[in-house]
């Protein structure tokens, strides 16, 4: 900066900038606002069809989001230009007194052309020891030019980083001050130069570069700056080596490089998300390096090599962080292009696809596979974008094949991940703050999963491997479009739901699936779990509000009290089958299995997988209904009876036993199903002080279980072939 603008800087432009600034944010705070609670939430609960429920939900959705992130980075720009004023300001200030003090020693200062400037002693002849003043007064300025200087071409530099964070819309970058954002730009060009030769690097500054990225990894700036500067090529070169490095690694350093994979791939994550036009390369070129074979160069053996194909290497960056869903659809397509070439019927040319070259030594993650299959990253990538999930199974074809390639590889977990955030639209690991509403889409994704688990020839296979647990929580979320199905045309004002498609599932696979599912006892636990909220949740919304079904609430009662004994009629006899089958194998198994059913409960409830089951506020009611939360669903009624399951709650007389604790004897499991649905609707009648007689409801809804309950007998006779008949 030149020291006659600094010394004369009149920064009143400066600061009308920054109060507009501070108006945009004011205006940003309310539109944010109606965005998300108005905008957004009738969006969420408008009853979509056709084109709309693909289309228009989504746009609305992002477009709320958008108002979000136009607040955090025009606050960042207000913030960001006040900071940098304030520091001109002061640096102003100190220049004028540095001025003033050489003045006093008859020192004078000018400026030159190009922007210099020259201190000389202003009187003669020269006072004792003014050389030595004027060398000081110099170097005090230049410190001060040097820092207005840094202040002013760091802050040009952030603020054009942040706009071209995003290529249209707003990035929701945000910076509390300049020199936090400068910071992070900072740090990330230290770790890129220090990860181009990770042999050199030091135990300390190992540390100091995994400390680093996991202050920064949600850091978009930071993140991009690291990536683009280290390249794509660059940044799969650096983590086969640091792999290579420390292949074998146990106890303490094992824990370490487990943390330090899991900040570099949520980093990178967050770097996919800017729209830079370094990063648009960086990404293009990532996707290009997929079929190439990157070897490590730290250890050089003769006959031993260490490395990768690309997919192999990107795909084991890929198990943390939640990366851009274009981004993964475009590598996904190249990976799935590649899983699905050899020959065969769906998924059993994967056997061998990913780890038949055995003079390849490949150990590309810290845990507990080695990352040779590239599918089980990408699975674990999708994940954790609901978009990008959805995307890559809406495909028929390759959702066929990536669930008929769990029988041939250890991929299942990953897949099952995978399969949940396709078809609930919320990330595994997340706690959704309500049910997340079901597209079109996702309800067909439901539905194909749910023709290929009830194939007579071989779907029961899919359900045996570590995926059980993820079709219960599937089939938990689902529970309004499963109870729709089950019951018929008609039922629609009775089972409430926000789902696009409510009636888009096929009876005779829900029924198959359902069996085959509540055989796996995490799977069981999945859809006692969601069948639990939903049947509480409907009670609690038709007791308090008799409007919702013109038939009155006892009627709407009996229907909900009979869904219950069916759906849960058709797992307990799943369950009872089970111990026939399992009886003839391995006694011990089927105990083991039931063991942890408690445990699986709980850890779905902490995770609100339930809450996709909930019954919603028909559309055009929500004014006038206060007994609903924010969102427009029920809950209050549904969380006692989670609470109730969980605790194990004794029932008092004959059946002295925790609901559902005991899936052996088919009596115990039905008289469960009926306490629960009797005590969920005594509690809603209790909670609205509804006038339903308790009674007389207890014994509608006995009625009513005990009805479906042999119902669903029937309905499985007709759908499956079982051990028991």
């Amino acid at each position: 900066m030149d020291l006659e603008a600094l010394r004369h800087g009149n920064f009143a432009s400066l600061g009308t900038a920054i109060d507009d600034w501070s108006k945009v944010v004011g205006y940003l705070k309310g539109y944010d606002k109606d965005a998300r609670e108005d905008l957004k939430a009738k969006a969420d609960r408008a009853k979509w069809s056709g084109l709309n429920a693909a289309v228009s939900r989504q746009f609305i959705s992002r477009t709320a989001g958008e108002f979000t992130d136009a607040l955090a980075q025009a606050t960042s720009i207000r913030d960001i230009l006040k900071d940098t004023r304030d520091e001109l300001v002061k640096y102003r200030d100190e220049l004028n007194r540095a001025i003033d003090r050489g003045w006093d020693k008859k020192l004078s200062v000018v400026g030159e052309q190009g922007g210099g400037f020259r201190v000389f002693v202003g009187v003669h002849p020269e006072p004792p020891g003014s050389e030595q003043a004027v060398k000081e007064l110099r170097d005090e300025l230049q410190r001060i030019l040097t820092k207005a200087t840094t202040s002013d071409s760091t802050a040009a530099q952030v603020l054009r980083a942040i706009a071209e964070q995003a290529d249209y819309g707003f990035s929701g970058v945000s910076y509390k001050d300049r020199d936090s954002a400068a910071e992070a730009m900072q740090r990330a060009d230290d770790l890129a130069k220090l990860a181009k030769d990770p042999e050199k690097m030091s135990e300390a500054e190992l540390r100091e570069f995994n400390d680093t990225l996991a202050k920064y990894r949600d850091d978009q700036l930071f993140s991009a700056r690291f990536a683009t500067q280290l390249g794509a090529k660059g940044t799969l070169e650096f983590w086969t080596e640091l792999s290579d490095l420390h292949m074998g690694a146990r106890d303490g350093e094992l824990e370490r490089m487990k943390e330090f994979q899991k900040n570099l791939s949520t980093t990178l994550a967050t770097a996919t998300l800017s729209d830079t036009d370094a990063m648009q390369a960086w990404k293009k070129d990532l996707v290009g390096q997929s079929d190439k074979n990157i070897v490590s160069d730290a250890v050089n053996i003769p006959g031993r090599t260490v490395g990768g194909y690309g997919y192999q290497v990107i795909s084991s960056l890929m198990h943390h962080g939640k990366y851009d869903a274009e981004f993964l659809d475009a590598y996904g397509k190249k990976l799935l292009e590649r899983d699905m070439a050899p020959a065969g019927s769906p998924g059993m040319g994967t056997t061998d696809l990913w780890k038949s070259d055995n003079h390849q030594l490949t150990d590309l993650v810290f845990g507990d596979e080695d990352g040779r299959d590239p599918m089980v990253g990408f699975m674990g990538a999708l994940s954790h974008s609901p978009e990008a999930s959805t995307n890559t199974f809406a495909d028929k074809d390759v959702l066929e094949h990536v669930l008929q390639s769990i029988k041939y590889t250890d991929r299942d977990g990953a897949v099952g991940h995978a399969l949940e955030t396709a078809v609930m639209g919320v990330g595994v690991g997340e706690t959704p703050t309500g049910p997340a509403p079901h597209s079109a889409t996702q309800v067909e994704i439901m539905k194909n999963v749910m023709h290929l688990v009830a194939q007579p020839d071989g779907g029961k296979d899919l359900v045996s491997k570590g995926i059980g647990g993820s079709f219960g929580n599937m089939a938990s979320a689902y529970m309004p479009e499963i109870s729709q199905s089950l019951a018929g045309r008609g039922a629609e004002s009775i089972f409430l739901t926000d789902s696009a498609a409510p009636d888009g599932l096929n009876r005779l696979d829900t029924t198959r699936f359902l069996y085959e599912v509540a055989q796996d006892s995490n799977g069981r636990a999945g859809i006692i779990m969601g069948q639990t909220v939903y049947t509480a949740s409907l009670l609690e919304a038709h007791i308090a509000h008799s409007e919702f079904y013109d038939g009155g609430p006892e009627e709407a009662v009996e229907t909900i009290a009979k869904s219950s004994g069916i759906i849960q009629g058709i797992v307990g006899h799943a369950n009872a089958d089970a111990v026939i089958s399992d009886a003839l194998a391995s006694e011990k198994e089927q105990n083991d299995s039931l063991k942890t059913k408690d445990d699986l409960m709980k850890g779905i409830a902490g995770v609100g997988i339930g809450a996709g089951a909930a019954a919603f506020v028909p559309q055009g009611m929500v004014g006038g209904v206060v007994s609903a939360t924010a969102g427009g669903y029920f809950g209050a009624i549904a969380g006692i009876a989670i609470d109730r399951m969980l605790e194990g709650q004794q029932a008092t007389g004959a059946a002295d036993r925790a609901i559902y604790a005991s899936g052996h004897d088919l009596n115990d499991y039905q008289d469960s199903v009926l306490r629960q649905t009797q005590d969920s609707a005594l509690d809603a009648i209790e909670m609205h002080g509804a006038e339903l007689p308790p009674e007389s409801t207890k014994n509608k809804i006995r009625e009513a279980v005990n009805e479906g309950w042999r119902a669903s007998d029937t309905i499985l006779e007709d759908a499956h072939s079982r051990p028991a008949a």
